[in-house]
C-alpha cells in the first residue's frame, strides 16, 4: 500500500493508515527480524544495515512522525521510542540509526511548519521515505555541539559552507542532512543556526574511517562537508531554542529507549540461559543466578526512568515555558548519563549471569555484541562532558519537599 491509499478521508478529516493496517509495533516488530537476521554480519562488516532499513522503508517507519497532512502517520513521541526499543533489542546499529533519524525528523516537524522548503522535506520523507542524517560534531569540539566553527556565507539568497564534520553517521547512505554551523562569518561560536538538506545540496569527502569497537553498522565516518544550497534551508529559529526544545529530550529518548532495547535483549539471553541451566540441573539455579535478579533489577529502572522522561515531555512538548525551565532541561540532559549507565550495567549483570557463555563469541548465549555496542553510550556526547556542564544549573535547582513534587 502507498502513501496516496495510506491516507483516507473520512468526513473531511484525514485518519492514520493505522486504522485501516498494521500497527506501528507490528511493523517494527517486522523490521526487527530483518535487522536481527542480519545484525551479525553488520558487526562483523561493520556496513550499514540495508536489509533492515529495506523493511523499514517498505513499512514507512522512516514517515511515521510526519503530520497526517504530509503525508505522514503522526506518531507520537511514545511511537517512536518504542520503535527504537524494539529495534534494540535486535541490532543496536539499526536502533541508533533510527534514533538519529527520528531526531532530525523531529526537527523538521517542530520548527519547519509554514516554511515551503521545510514541508518539502517532510513530504519526501514520508513519500519517498528519506533517511536523514546529523553533522554536529566537528574538527576537535569533543562532541560540544553548542559552539560551531564553520560559518555560513550568505551570497543573496544562496549560502555555503565547508565544515571538517569528524563523525557523520551513515552519512553516505542518507537522503539528507541537518546540520548545523554558525550565523555568519562574524557570528560568536555559539551563535547557531540549523539547516536542512537535501542530498543536491552537499558533498561529502571521506576524512576519517570507522573501526571501533561496537555500533559498528552506524559507520560513524568523518567527511569534510561542503554546502551549496538555497537559503531557505536555514531555519528561521535560532538553534539554541531548536537544541533545548526539540533536539536535546528526542536525542536523549530516542538513544535511551535503543539502549534499553540492547539491555533488554541481553538480559533475555540471561534469562534463557538460567532456565536451561536450571533445566538440565534438575532445577537447581546456577552460581551467578544472583546477577541475574540484578539485571532484571537494572532493567526495570532504566523502563521505568525512561517511561517518566517521555510522560514529562509529552505533556510540555507544545508548552514552550515548560519546555525551557531549569527542571526539564536538568532531567532530560541527565536522562542520558543515566540511561547509558545503566544499559551498560544491565549488560554487564546479563553477562556474569551467563559467565563463559556469555563471554564466547561462538554460543547461542553470546553477549558481545551486546556489551561492545552499549558501551558506546556513555562515550556518545561523554556523560562527564555532560556532568561537568550541568554542574551550575543542578546547584540552582531546588530539593524536592515532597516525594510527588
Amino acid at each position: 500500500m502507498n502513501v496516496r491509499e495510506a491516507v483516507l478521508t473520512v468526513d473531511e478529516t484525514q485518519t492514520s493508515f493505522l486504522e485501516h493496517g498494521p500497527s506501528l509495533i507490528e511493523r517494527a516488530t517486522l523490521t526487527a527480524a530483518a535487522a536481527a537476521a542480519d545484525a551479525n554480519g553488520v558487526d562483523r562488516d561493520a556496513r550499514f544495515p540495508h536489509k533492515a532499513f529495506e523493511v523499514a522503508r517498505e513499512q514507512k517507519l522512516l514517515g511515521v512522525m510526519i503530520p497526517v497532512e504530509f503525508g505522514g502517520l503522526g506518531a507520537s513521541i511514545y511511537d517512536v521510542t518504542d520503535i527504537c526499543y524494539t529495534l534494540g533489542r535486535a541490532c543496536a546499529s539499526t536502533a541508533m540509526i533510527y534514533a538519529m533519524h527520528t531526531t532530525k525528523v523531529a526537527c523538521v516537524i517542530r520548527h519547519g511548519h509554514g516554511i515551503p522548503w521545510m514541508e518539502t522535506m517532510m513530504r519526501r520523507v514520508a513519500r519517498d521515505q528519506w533517511l536523514l542524517a546529523s553533522s554536529t560534531t566537528e574538527g576537535q569540539n569533543g562532541g560540544n555541539i553548542r559552539a560551531s566553527a564553520a560559518a555560513v556565507d550568505h551570497a543573496g539568497d544562496v549560502v555555503s559552507l565547508v565544515r571538517d564534520a569528524t563523525v557523520i553517521s551513515y552519512g553516505a547512505e542518507a537522503d539528507g542532512l541537518v546540520t548545523i554551523a554558525r550565523r555568519a562569518t562574524e557570528a560568536a561560536a555559539s551563535d547557531q543556526v540549523l539547516l536542512a538538506l537535501a542530498k543536491d545540496d552537499y558533498s561529502l569527502k571521506q576524512t576519517q574511517g570507522w573501526e571501533t569497537l561496537g555500533m559498528r553498522g552506524t559507520c560513524s565516518t568523518g567527511f569534510e562537508l561542503k554546502v551549496d544550497c538555497p537559503a531557505d534551508r536555514i531555519f528561521p529559529e535560532s538553534y539554541d531554542k531548536i537544541h533545548a526544545q526539540t533536539m536535546t529530550p528526542f536525542a536523549h529518548l530516542c538513544w535511551s529507549s535503543a539502549w534499553a532495547g540492547i539491555a533488554a535483549a541481553a538480559v533475555t539471553r540471561a534469562q534463557a540461559f538460567v532456565r536451561k541451566a536450571a533445566r538440565t540441573s534438575g532445577g537447581q539455579m546456577p552460581p551467578a543466578a544472583a546477577h541475574f535478579t540484578a539485571a532484571k533489577m537494572s532493567l526495570a529502572k532504566l523502563r521505568a526512568l525512561i517511561a517518566a522522561n517521555v510522560d514529562t515531555f509529552a505533556r510540555a512538548e507544545h508548552d514552550e515555558r515548560a519546555l525551557s525551565s531549569l527542571d526539564f532541561q536538568s532531567s532530560i540532559t541527565l536522562l542520558k548519563v543515566q540511561a547509558s549507565e545503566l544499559a551498560v550495567e544491565t549488560v554487564m549483570h546479563a553477562m556474569r549471569t551467563a559467565g563463559l557463555s556469555g563471554y564466547r563469541n561462538d554460543g547461542e548465549f553470546t553477549m558481545g555484541r551486546h556489551l561492545r555496542d552499549v558501551l558506546s553510550s556513555p562515550i556518545m556526547i561523554n556523560n562527564d562532558r555532560i556532568l561537568a556542564n550541568a554542574a551550575t544549573s543542578t546547584l540552582m535547582s531546588g530539593i524536592p519537599a515532597s516525594l510527588r513534587d
